[in-house]
């Protein structure tokens, strides 16, 4: 791979130069807000949850490799905006399936191997007919089918994954409008999805903050412990 070689697959952009796509790099910022939001949050925890510092981390590592993709537009900064986001998505589904659906680590970790092998063959079906939207489509249909499976467990958890999946539905619809709507908005819809995203990310890090978690002890934390007053 020729890391230096210049990606142009975005509306706003119409040459090779650093701020070619304003919307689109300034736009990231809504990401380092998700990561501060997320801390805060994780700060007021009685019991430190250091996997979702990390996922917290790795937020603020997709909002700086989406940055690095939307100004200097190499196939070397795609691989910044493509690890961090693949990180987070596979690290949250391990935990939401030990956390939400209280699976053992080893089934927790089977389950995810398993979910990012049906999703490598769901994205090639599916990439003639979305593009590059499709490489999102099976943490989409992830976040509403573990939301259904924690209906009857964890009703607040479910609640929390649907209306993460709505948006997250919505903001991969700007980001397949993008080419498509440019002739009509040059700017692009590529910048709301950037947006809506890290409302999306801070959502699922709330709820899986909510839902508490199973330590290494076997310790249990109830739904909104952790969260009471205002």
């Amino acid at each position: 791979m020729d890391f230096a070689q210049q990606v142009n697959q975005y509306c706003e952009r119409l040459d090779a130069s650093f701020w070619a796509e304003p919307a689109n790099a300034i736009s990231n910022a809504a990401f380092l807000i998700s990561a501060l939001v997320s801390l805060l949050l994780w700060l007021r925890l009685p019991r430190k949850d250091w996997p979702v510092l990390a996922l917290i981390v790795v937020v603020v590592a997709v909002g700086c490799g989406s940055f690095a993709f939307h100004t200097y537009a190499t196939r070397g900064a795609e691989l910044l905006d493509i690890i961090p986001i693949s990180l987070f998505i596979f690290g949250y589904f391990h935990l939401a399936m030990t956390r939400f659906l209280g699976l053992p680590l080893r089934h927790g970790l089977a389950a995810t191997v398993a979910f990012a092998l049906a999703g490598s063959i769901l994205i090639r079906l599916l990439a003639p007919v979305v593009g590059s939207s499709a490489g999102y489509l099976p943490a989409l249909l992830a976040i509403f089918g573990v939301g259904l499976l924690c209906v009857r467990r964890d009703v607040k958890a479910a609640n929390g994954l649907f209306v993460a999946g709505i948006l997250f539905a919505i903001s991969l619809t700007f980001r397949t409008l993008d080419q498509p709507m440019c002739g009509q908005f040059p700017i692009g819809t590529h910048f709301m999805w950037h947006a809506l995203n890290a409302m999306v990310l801070t959502i699922l890090l709330r709820t899986l903050m909510r839902a508490g978690h199973r330590a290494a002890r076997g310790d249990h934390w109830r739904d909104g412990e952790m969260f009471e007053g205002p």
